[in-house]
């Protein structure tokens, strides 16, 4: 590693095509003004380091793949059997036959009240 001191309006040549111009100094920082070809990319360093963990953060790790494969490998699936659930479920004609039995003893009580009403109006 180069170290060098310059001040404002000093620049550092790299190569033939490079030049690095300091621009501003102050306590928080310093301005450099980088002149260099458009075919090299100048990036700052921390963009530089986020771009490279985003890339790998977006690309799967092959252990990871391989892992769900194997997962996905003991995941068995079951298929309906119907006559597994026909046995469960009561049939239409069944619910049919609840509904009357039900029915049946609110209609004697509904006969009963009107032979009540008829004998109290006589």
């Amino acid at each position: 590693m180069l170290i060098l001191r310059r001040k404002k309006n000093e620049s550092i040549l790299i190569g033939e095509n490079i030049r690095i111009t300091v621009v501003e100094s102050a306590s928080d920082g310093v301005r450099l003004a980088i002149d260099a070809p458009k075919q090299i990319s100048i990036l700052r360093e921390e963009l530089s380091i986020a771009e490279q963990e985003n890339k790998s953060a977006s690309s799967p790790h092959l252990t990871a793949i391989t892992g769900l494969q194997d997962s996905l490998k003991h995941i068995t699936f079951k298929k309906n059997k119907p006559a597994e659930d026909a046995a469960d479920k009561p049939t239409e004609t069944e619910n049919q036959t609840e509904i009357k039995a039900d029915a049946e003893p609110a209609a004697e009580a509904g006969s009963e009240r009107k032979a009540e009403n008829d004998i109290s109006e006589s």
